[in-house]
Order: structure tokens, then C-alpha cells, then sequence
């Protein structure tokens, strides 16, 4: 069984408010009486690729477990890789993948620089098949950062996932996929995307307001959440909380 902990678009920008947010959810996490596995988070990392934004970010990511992370559309590549991951500027997509208790885990960058749509390009469609051909005999989950399909709020979905299609015939070939798992809309969401599960984290900084809630897009007042994945037997169960 695999325990993992979800957490999405902390948009640090340096203010005391988004710092103290995403540090209470850590926190929070530390302090488990049993920590996950390891936590991922979907993007959305820094508020506007500064480089001091990823400083900041790799001290609160500070965990006794693995921390696992994918770019969003705020988050700059360059900028990124040196502070989170120690690595030297390069062209392409940060993509990676991971074993954590029985269950691989590929994180997978859905961002176009420059823009707020997102896009599983070539090079990560080919990265993904070929780890999955690898990992046959593994349950597998795939996090990235824009969700593949409509979640129902006008100004999420003209920024969602472009070619979702793509992704959904990788899956149709690969059965070991237990779910798919995203963030970028700032609400909890749960669907089916390709015959699997899909799994949206809720934000840490703000709150997605829905239409049939009324008019308000950002509810600053909302807690941040946070979601828990069971992985056992090939399936997923998820959990959702916030952090008060």
C-alpha cells in the first residue's frame, strides 16, 4: 500500500500570505502520526518564476519524505531546475519518475513556456510511453499539472489541457495506470479521464469559486487543502482535507 499526500499551486511570491500558507500545510504534514510515502505537488510551484520564489520554495518542500514535483504554467523551467532540482539549464521538459512503495509515480510537465494552456508535448507523450512500456507489471500514477478534461468553470477550462486525446491512447495501451492525477484549477475535483480516475488537489493559496456558487472567481478566505491517495490492489481511493 502506498500513502501519498497531494498538494497544488502554492504560487509562492515572496508575501507572507502565500508563505504561511504553504508552510502550514508542511507543517501539517510533518507532523502526521504517520507520514505519507511521499508528497506530490502539481505545479504551480512559484507565483512568477523568480528565481527567489524556488529558493523559498525548496526551504518549505523540507520534508522526511520524498517530494516530488512537476512544472505549472507560472512556473519558469530555468529557474526551477536550479533551485528545486540542482541542475543546469536546459531546453525541454522536466520530467521524472519515481518508485515509492510499490506504486511508480511519473511527474510530468504539461507547461508551454509563455503560456497559460497546457500541452503534453512530443518529447514527454514518447518519455511517458516508454516509461510505462517499462513498467508493465507496475501500478502506475501520472501527475501533471493541467487537467485533461472539462471540470465546468468557463475560466478553467479555456486554460486546461490541449490533445488530451493523446494522452488518452497511451492509456488505452497501458492497463497498469491506476490513476491520473492533476491540480491548476484550485478546487478539489474528482472524474474519469481515458477510463481511469481523475484526481484534482485543491489549491494552497486560494479556492476556485463555482458558477452555480455565485460570481466570485478566488476565495481568499477558504483554508488551503490538501489530498491523501490511498494505492492498494491497483486501485485509489482519495481523501480530501484543508488546513486550518
Amino acid at each position: 500500500m502506498a500513502l501519498l499526500a497531494h498538494i497544488s499551486d502554492l504560487h509562492l511570491d515572496g508575501t507572507a500570505r502565500a508563505t504561511e500558507r504553504a508552510t502550514r500545510v508542511l507543517d501539517h504534514l510533518r507532523s502526521l502520526p504517520q507520514p505519507p510515502d511521499a508528497l506530490l505537488v502539481t505545479g504551480d510551484i512559484a507565483d512568477h518564476g523568480a528565481p527567489a520564489e524556488y529558493e523559498q520554495a525548496a526551504e518549505i518542500l523540507v520534508a522526511p519524505f520524498p517530494v516530488l514535483t512537476c512544472p505549472g504554467n507560472h512556473d519558469v523551467r530555468a529557474a526551477y531546475r536550479k533551485a528545486l532540482l540542482g541542475q543546469p539549464d536546459a531546453d525541454g521538459p522536466i520530467n521524472s519518475v519515481h518508485q515509492v512503495a510499490g506504486t511508480a509515480v511519473l511527474m510530468a510537465d504539461s507547461s508551454i513556456p509563455g503560456r497559460n494552456d497546457g500541452l503534453l508535448d512530443p518529447e514527454t507523450l514518447a518519455w511517458i510511453a516508454a516509461t510505462l512500456d517499462e513498467l508493465a507489471d507496475t501500478p502506475t500514477l501520472i501527475a501533471f499539472h493541467h487537467p485533461p478534461v472539462t471540470l465546468h468553470h468557463p475560466f478553467v477550462d479555456s486554460i486546461g489541457l490541449t490533445q488530451p486525446e493523446q494522452l488518452a491512447a497511451l492509456l488505452e495501451a497501458h492497463p497498469q495506470v491506476v490513476a491520473v492525477l492533476t491540480g491548476h484549477a484550485h478546487t478539489a475535483a474528482a472524474g474519469q479521464f481515458a477510463g481511469r480516475p481523475l484526481v484534482v488537489a485543491p489549491a494552497t493559496i486560494w479556492t476556485l469559486g463555482l458558477p452555480w456558487q455565485g460570481d466570485q472567481l478566488a476565495d481568499l478566505d477558504a483554508p488551503p487543502g490538501l489530498a491523501f491517495h490511498v494505492v492498494e490492489d491497483r486501485r485509489i481511493v482519495t481523501h480530501f482535507r484543508v488546513v486550518t
